[in-house]
Parts: structure tokens; C-alpha cells; sequence
């Protein structure tokens, strides 16, 4: 977030918090994004505080992350103390979060895989409700509001008119060739990035969970590191390596958007379309 727009974001989920009756002294921000995680001291509590704006998706992952709980996925868990639902204050949606200290630095790969295999297993248990109650998106709803940002000017003014044909022609072949390779399809967690697992003394446990949605469990090993794909052995490899490409595609065209709020965008949506490029060359899609 902005400096200006990240003081606010704190000082809303501070007031959250004390306006609940939990004790607020310091404020640590832990993540700051388009959203920001702040560690609230000494009632240790996680903050999520998205713009108002994105309040939907914020409930939506609230709504999840409760469900999840109930049938034992690995996830972070909602703070015990406050009902589960979502606070508005000041432009911004507050979700309140158990926090988890971290423990080693880095999950390894076969860890990870148990973790994602773990957590879909969950996520099948609890698929009858998501779909029917929480209406999860299909993974290609994903692409298509990305190639609506990609063809429109207006949304997207910098993106140069190449990449801009390039990118809407990756994002209509790629998610059109993993639809039609007939691989199974479930509930997904949607991003499990490693920036989404953290490592705490309970075990890997998956964070942001508002990017849930449908699809083959390789759209989700492909925003793992690569090893990690080698310790499931029951993908398919080579969609792996599509859905990786859809993913890099997906993640520069949301960069391109005129209101993208993630710091250091300019960069990012570049090595996007690098990375897009480089996995087209080598063959994936």
C-alpha cells in the first residue's frame, strides 16, 4: 500500500482490535501488499486489512478458512475470541486471524507436497458446501477476468499493444488447452505460492485463502516451486508446466490493471511476461 494508505490500514485494524476489548500497545506490519497482515501486540492476533472495496472477496476467505477448520485442513485459523465474520472501518474490511510464530525458514519440498496433498484431501471433504454455498469459481473465470483487463484500454493504458496481444492469446490458448486435458478437477486453494504456506510449530499451514476455485490439482502445484511437483507423482508433469505458464500470464496481467495497488508493480508485471515467455519457449502450452 501507499505510506498514506498503509497508516490507515493500521490505525483501522488497531481499532478493530480495541474496540473489540483487545489490548492494542504495538502494531507490526508482517505483510504489506495490496493488503496488509499486521501482528497486533500483546493480544497476538494477525490483522488481514484489504480495501474496502475487495470486502466480498475478504468474506469469502473468511468463510472458507472457517469451513476448512472444521474438517481439519491445514490453515491458518480465525482468532477463537471475536466472531467469525468481517469488520468494516475507515475504507477498509478487517478479518482477525490466529497468529502463528514462525518457526524454520524454509518448508522443503516434500513437506510442502504432503502439506498441498493434505489440504486438497480437506478440501474434497468439504467441496459439496463450497461449491453449492460459496459458489467457488472455476479456474477459467480466473482467465477470463484477466483477458478482460488485457483487451481493454482503459483498464489497462500501459501495457504496449504486443504484449497486449501477447498476453490475450496466451491466457485464451493456455486456460482453453488445460480445460480440455480431461485431468481430474476439484476445489483448489488457487495461489499456494510459498508466500501462502507458512512454516510454524503446527506443521506448513496455507494462508489467503480468497483465491479458492476449481480446477486440476496441477493449476495448484504450479505456484509451488518446481520440486515440489516432484513429490507428487501422481500429476501430470507436462500440465504442470502449462498451468505454470497460465499462472505467470495471470499474475502480469493483473499487474498491467490502472488500479493494481501491489508496491514494486512495474517490475513484477515485466518479469511476469519474462517468465510467461521463457516457459512458451521451453515448450510448455
Amino acid at each position: 500500500m501507499e505510506p498514506s494508505q498503509l497508516r490507515r490500514a493500521v490505525d483501522a485494524g488497531r481499532a478493530t482490535a480495541v474496540g473489540l476489548g483487545l489490548p492494542v500497545d504495538e502494531v507490526v506490519v508482517v505483510h504489506d501488499s495490496d493488503r496488509v497482515a499486521l501482528r497486533l501486540l500483546p493480544c497476538d492476533l494477525l490483522a488481514r486489512v484489504t480495501p474496502q472495496l475487495d470486502a466480498g472477496g475478504a468474506g469469502f476467505e473468511v468463510e472458507i478458512a472457517r469451513r476448512l477448520t472444521a474438517v481439519g485442513a491445514p490453515v491458518a485459523e480465525l482468532d477463537p475470541r471475536v466472531e467469525p465474520r468481517i469488520r468494516v472501518r475507515d475504507g477498509f474490511a478487517i478479518s482477525l486471524w490466529t497468529y502463528y510464530p514462525p518457526t524454520e525458514p524454509q518448508i522443503d519440498p516434500a513437506a510442502y507436497a504432503d502439506a498441498l496433498a493434505r489440504h486438497h484431501a480437506a478440501l474434497r471433504r468439504a467441496e459439496a458446501d463450497l461449491v453449492a454455498d460459496l459458489k467457488v469459481p472455476h479456474f477459467t473465470e480466473r482467465a477470463e477476468a484477466a483477458l478482460a483487463v488485457v483487451t481493454d484500454r482503459v483498464r489497462s493504458p500501459e501495457l504496449p499493444d504486443a504484449e497486449r496481444e501477447f498476453l490475450a492469446r496466451t491466457l485464451r490458448e493456455l486456460s482453453a488447452e488445460i480445460a480440455g486435458a480431461g485431468a481430474g478437477e476439484q476445489v483448489l486453494h488457487g495461489e499456494p505460492h510459498p508466500g501462502n504456506l507458512l512454516a510454524t510449530r503446527r506443521g506448513p499451514l496455507f494462508v489467503d485463502l480468497g483465491t479458492c476455485c476449481r480446477g486440476p490439482v496441477e493449476f495448484d502445484l504450479a505456484h509451488a516451486p518446481e520440486d515440489v511437483a516432484a513429490h507428487s507423482p501422481d500429476a501430470d508433469q507436462n500440465l504442470v508446466r502449462t498451468c505454470r505458464a497460465l499462472n505467470w500470464a495471470l499474475f502480469s496481467a493483473w499487474r498491467w490493471r490502472s488500479d493494481d495497488r501491489m508496491p514494486d508493480r512495474a517490475r513484477l508485471r515485466t518479469e511476469g511476461l519474462d517468465r510467461v515467455r521463457a516457459l512458451r519457449r521451453s515448450g510448455a502450452g
